[in-house]
């Protein structure tokens, strides 16, 4: 017999209820930080070595900023976050902040809709980091947060610049291999 609308009665009817929503979390998580690559993958020494043509160094740029782009704002975005360690009040808006990236960037299973237009992941990305640093600079961490994106934005494409391309989507067919 069916019973619509009723409390479980014991915990063996809350099992699969709880089993679903775990599993939807979870799915939740892993589709909207489909973008973030591994860590282990970004930082492997084997994928290092110094290019001896400027060409090859802005093409590893650009393929590595496309590949590796989540990564790379949380790192720029953890630097801000070192630098404001000092300045509470900058910290908070910050955390503000982080909360509005989660839910507008990195947290989204589909694109952005705004007055029935779908809005660009890209377009996103420029706006909240305009309005991240906008926000930022108008407290009293200026020079803080200044240094922190100068030292972010060079620890990125000093990356960028020395990782080489070869093996970056391999990764990702072994991977959807193994779990498909």
């Amino acid at each position: 017999m069916t019973t619509y609308g009723t409390n479980p009665t014991s915990s063996n009817d809350l099992a699969p209820k709880l089993e679903y929503i775990t599993r939807g979390i979870n799915q939740h998580k892993r589709s909207g930080l489909a973008t973030r690559r591994p860590w282990k993958q970004m930082l492997d020494l084997g994928s290092f070595n110094f290019p001896r043509k400027l060409a090859t160094v802005i093409t590893r740029v650009k393929a590595n900023t496309v590949y590796f782009q989540t990564n790379y704002t949380i790192v720029v975005l953890f630097s801000v976050f070192l630098s404001l360690i000092w300045n509470p009040f900058s910290l908070l808006i910050l955390l503000a902040l982080l909360g509005a990236w989660l839910f507008l960037y990195f947290l989204r299973d589909e694109p952005l809709s705004v007055f029935d237009r779908e809005i660009d992941h890209r377009i996103v990305l420029i706006v909240m980091s305009v309005l991240t640093l906008s926000i930022l600079f108008l407290t009293d961490a200026k020079l803080n947060i200044a240094v922190a994106i100068v030292a972010g934005a060079t620890a990125v494409l000093s990356h960028a610049a020395v990782r080489k391309t070869e093996d970056l989507y391999q990764n990702d067919e072994e991977t959807s291999l193994l779990n498909p």
